[in-house]
């Protein structure tokens, strides 16, 4: 195997990892998505030259993410955009979104399109995985936290009914108490008086007849 056909191997491997990471910063980057679209709706295809050490490859956008290749597909005669950079002119910018050395790097096709793509690299970068990954994360958590408090909510409202029937569930018993000891109360008294009267005619009774 010749020299030249390990680093397209090694390329086309490198190639493969780099669309994933890519498309995975898709999913979590809601700006990325943004400098992606207007290039995606062109089908915009942009070849990417890098020195020390010298690849060539390309990207293209679509409306289902961005293919990389290390060939230009047969569909298309020339890129929209060619991107002239030294290896660590492209590392550094991914690394840092740093706009200065994005504007540095090298770009020639239509004006408009070229602007498009300075965005996208703008856009890609680490820092902006990490920004969009915990912006991601924070939204996931207030939703999760604005479920749990709606979920309380009902939960509250439900246990002070609870207590509230409780509570009048205890006074209407107080009151069948009260009533009951008003009624034993009134019936003792009455008991007591027949009682009492009942003993006054026995005596007076007695007397009588001891008379």
């Amino acid at each position: 195997m010749s020299q030249n056909s390990i680093s397209s191997s090694l390329l086309n491997v490198v190639l493969v990892f780099a669309e994933s990471a890519i498309t995975f910063v898709l999913r979590f980057d809601p700006n990325l998505r943004k400098a992606v679209y207007p290039l995606a709706q062109k089908n915009a295809v942009v070849c990417i030259r890098s020195y020390l050490p010298h690849t060539q490859f390309y990207a293209t956008f679509t409306n289902r993410g961005i293919l990389l290749d290390s060939q230009l597909s047969q569909e298309t005669t020339e890129p929209d955009v060619v991107v002239n950079a030294y290896s660590h002119q492209l590392i550094n910018s991914l690394i840092s979104n740093d706009v200065t050395q994005i504007n540095k790097i090298t770009m020639r096709g239509d004006t408009e399109t070229v602007s498009e793509v300075r965005n996208f690299f703008t856009q890609l970068g680490v820092a902006s995985l990490f920004q969009g990954i915990i912006k991601t994360v924070k939204g996931k958590n207030k939703d999760n936290q604005g479920t749990s408090n709606n979920d309380a909510k009902p939960d509250y409202k439900v246990r002070i009914e609870e207590q509230q029937q409780q509570l009048n569930a205890l006074s209407m018993r107080n009151r069948e108490l009260e009533i009951s000891l008003k009624e034993a109360h009134s019936k003792q008294k009455t008991t007591l008086i027949a009682l009492i009267v009942a003993s006054l005619i026995a005596i007076a009774a007695v007397i009588g007849w001891i008379s």
